[in-house]
């Protein structure tokens, strides 16, 4: 009977060592290897060219690179590039590349489907298949950064994790491809371009203050009236706001780092004084920033983006109380590659 091959990224590079020692070689054929897969983004073991034909035969013996094939790539006219990525067992999620004037974001994917219930996110409506591994979420960031280079001229700037799925219910396997990313031995690209999203797990929040990991958080807020948020994030019965503020207050005392808040107004929903008052009153306990995003339809109807009025009495609000606040447009609309869009309609 055939032994199942194992995939090589899951092996830290002292078991790569190990693994050429037990099979009577120097253990620096480890390191080599390490630095194929990591640095090099290495696909394939026939690549690996400074090793020999028999070392690339033993490893082709015991183990497998289980990396994704970008299936399709859709271009905005606005520049936005969607991929739908296809991972080593068939399953799809989708990863999109954003770029403005001075920079490249890719936004990335860190489960099939998601955990959670947002009633405004096409990502909910799909059943959380599995977890992303972290050479998954590191490849579509490879991924991204191949297409900057080729698109742009220009290598990829920051990275978001606002994909499909929610970020700290992955927490492992997203915080080990943020080490790979930030590594000098894989792509040594800075934390402070890295901002994990999430729409709020206490508990997960003060593991990460404790965990002194320096990357930005961003918290998917939407409404700072606890019935409110639960009516369109049902989750919010179980994690509170009472809950989520404290979690926030953690962090900041550990962490010293501003806290941006996503927030879409919607008509009917969250855009009166009342809702903008709350959420000023929500941001007071630690500095933060408010990003209004522009809310991009997902068919039904029930969810209509506010008027320009509603959005101007939030950001002349959150303004006269010392909160800075960006409005954000959407980008990718006409290819479903915007915010809350990413459904894998394919």
């Amino acid at each position: 009977m055939e032994t199942k091959k194992k995939d090589i990224r899951a092996l830290t590079k002292e078991q790569l060592r190990g693994f050429f020692t037990d099979q009577g070689d120097k253990a620096f054929r480890g390191n080599q290897v390490y630095e194929w897969l990591w640095q090099k983004s290495a696909h394939s073991f026939d690549v690996m060219t400074n090793l020999s034909k028999d070392t690339r035969k033993l490893l082709e013996e015991f183990f497998v690179i289980n990396h994704i094939r970008v299936d399709q790539m859709q271009r905005s006219k606005d520049g936005t590039i969607k991929n739908a990525v296809r991972l080593h067992d068939g399953l799809v999620v989708e990863s999109v590349l954003i770029p403005t004037a001075n920079r490249t974001t890719a936004c990335v994917s860190s489960q099939v489907g998601c955990s959670l219930d947002c009633k405004f996110c096409a990502t909910a409506r799909l059943k959380r298949m599995r977890n992303l591994n972290p050479d998954e979420i590191y490849d579509q960031m490879v991924a991204i950064d191949n297409e900057s280079r080729l698109y742009f001229d220009r290598p990829l700037s920051n990275i978001v994790f606002m994909g499909m799925g929610e970020p700290l219910m992955n927490y492992n396997n997203v915080l080990k491809a943020i080490d790979k990313i930030t590594s000098p031995t894989g792509l040594g690209m800075s934390p402070r371009r890295i901002t994990v999203s999430t729409s709020g797990v206490p508990k997960m929040i003060k593991k990460m203050a404790d965990d002194g990991v320096r990357f930005n958080l961003a918290v998917s807020l939407h409404s700072a009236i606890d019935e409110i948020r639960t009516s369109i994030m049902p989750f919010n019965a179980t994690f509170t706001l009472t809950d989520l503020r404290e979690s926030l207050q953690y962090w900041y005392a550990r962490t010293k780092s501003r806290i941006t808040y996503e927030y879409v107004v919607w008509e009917g929903i969250n855009d009166t004084q009342k809702d903008v008052d709350a959420l000023v009153d929500f941001c007071k306990f630690a500095p933060s920033k408010v990003n209004l995003i522009e809310y991009n339809p997902i068919d039904d109807g029930k969810f209509r983006q506010a008027s320009n009025a509603a959005l101007e009495r939030y950001v002349d609000t959150l303004e006269q109380n010392g909160i800075v606040v960006t409005v954000r447009r959407s980008r990718g609309k006409d290819i479903d590659a915007a915010c809350g869009q990413l459904a894998n309609k394919r």
